[in-house]
């Protein structure tokens, strides 16, 4: 017997190379428009003080962009909102830094560089920038990180019977990193799920483990992204979504282990 996990989208925010967000995203993956990778550009995150704005990274710059995009289409208050965080790696450019410097002369590294190398460093910022006081999970999984956060998610929602936004996330390291962990530019996706059909529902969706192969683009530029980045293994389900049609879709997960995903518009 296959075990499934059922929840609702209420919300999606995607941000990354030439996808700046889900309604211009939306018509590249219906195939409305021509896809063309530009490199991201990621807004200023404007809820945070000045002093945090500062010192924000881009993997959390990042998650508040979409994050906040998906809330605002779902018609929410994030301070509310259990929250998933999973990224493949983390801030890979405040490792990379602290990496120089340790390899330095001068080993003192700023408190600002510190505290920002943690992996729950952006969950931190959300909650600062939202108010929000609700349970948070963070996890890395590797180029599994989308499914893994995706599964965590729905998981809270169906036990717990109440909403969970997911962000996923990856930011790419510099040299000499970069050559052994090749991910070319940001990229992240941000979905609400609810236990329920409501007024904000986009689509259902059921996932259950498979050794299927996954889902694969047609479009050579889009198939090279969602190999690129871990985080935009999550893309054939929101090309799925914007579509607008009933299938089912394969995602990579684990190897040898997928994620098979009904999708079902409301």
């Amino acid at each position: 017997m296959t075990t499934q996990l059922t929840a609702y989208i209420e919300g999606i925010g995607i941000l990354g190379p030439g996808l700046t967000d889900w309604p211009s995203s939306r018509a590249i993956l219906t195939g409305e428009q021509s896809y063309h990778s530009l490199k991201t550009a990621i807004p200023a995150p404007e809820l945070l003080p000045a002093a945090e704005r500062r010192r924000a990274s881009d993997i959390v710059k990042l998650t508040l962009a979409t994050s906040l995009e998906a809330v605002a289409a779902a018609g929410l208050e994030a301070a509310s909102l259990p929250s998933v965080f999973s990224f493949s790696n983390g801030d890979g450019l405040n490792c990379h830094t602290i990496c120089e410097m340790l390899a330095s002369d001068d080993r003192q590294i700023s408190p600002t560089r510190f505290h920002n190398s943690v992996h729950n460093a952006a969950a931190g910022y959300w909650s600062i920038a939202t108010g929000a006081m609700a349970t948070s999970s963070v996890l890395c999984a590797f180029d599994a990180s989308f499914g893994a956060g995706l599964l965590d998610a729905l998981t809270q929602v169906v036990v717990d019977g109440g909403r969970c936004i997911l962000m996923a996330s990856d930011t790419p390291y510099p040299e000499p990193m970069f050559s052994k962990r090749p991910i070319p530019d940001n990229f992240g996706i941000a979905l609400v799920l609810a236990p329920q059909a409501g007024p904000q529902a986009i689509a259902q969706i059921k996932v259950s483990i498979t050794h299927d192969d996954p889902y694969k683009f047609d479009e050579t530029a889009l198939e090279t992204l969602r190999l690129a980045i871990p985080a935009a293994r999550g893309l054939p389900l929101l090309q799925a979504i914007a579509q607008q049609k009933t299938c089912r879709v394969v995602l990579d997960y684990f190897d040898g282990t997928r994620l098979a995903v009904e999708v079902s518009l409301c």
